[in-house]
């Protein structure tokens, strides 16, 4: 008889994308790694604001050691968990830039990925979000379209730099557990 396959527990790679220390963006993040923890191994990156402006000239070997460390650390997940902001109606530029790096790594590819939208504005992010559902598509993610969700926090829900609302981390924390249930649905089929 085969012996099972153990997998480890389920990683999950948490992408802020606003650049600004505190923000409601990196709290939520900060909270899921608190609310996975019984359940997956969270990773907040931090990298975003280090990494060069994308140049599809400079994606090549020897790559800069910025977008080596990102490329590891998307390789070394099982799944993406983005937080992010909307620009003028968009992706944030760091953030776009970021997931510009990934087009030309294989990371990325059949990774789950889903996002957490903090908005409390009147257009809930939608372009952002739409953006960003095109962007991972195309750098070949599998958008998990049951662990996105939209969860509006006012900065007033964020205590000690963690969100406080219960209503919220019961939302949070049912997005994580769809997330990691993709992954664990994905590694049954292989």
């Amino acid at each position: 008889m085969a012996e099972p396959r153990h997998h480890p527990r389920p990683r999950l790679l948490l992408v802020s994308g606003s650049l600004r220390t505190g923000s409601t963006n990196e709290a939520t993040l900060r909270t899921v790694q608190d609310l996975a923890a019984p359940i997956a191994d969270a990773d907040l990156y931090d990298g975003v604001g280090r990494l060069p402006h994308f140049n599809p000239d400079d994606d090549h070997e020897p790559l800069p050691d910025t977008v080596v460390e990102l490329r590891a650390a998307i390789a070394a997940s099982d799944a993406l968990l983005i937080c992010t902001p909307e620009y003028a109606g968009a992706l944030p530029g760091a953030l776009k830039n970021l997931l510009d790096w990934t087009v030309g790594g294989i990371e990325t590819e059949g990774k789950p990925a889903a996002w957490i939208n903090v908005s409390t504005g009147g257009t809930a992010a939608a372009g952002t979000h739409a953006s960003l559902r095109t962007v991972l598509t195309y750098t070949g993610c599998e958008v998990a379209d049951d662990a996105c969700a939209h969860v509006p926090i006012p900065r007033a829900a964020i205590v000690d730099g963690a969100v406080a609302d219960v209503a919220s981390l019961a939302a949070i924390s049912r997005a994580v557990g769809a997330l990691v249930a993709h992954v664990e649905r994905a590694r049954t089929a292989q």
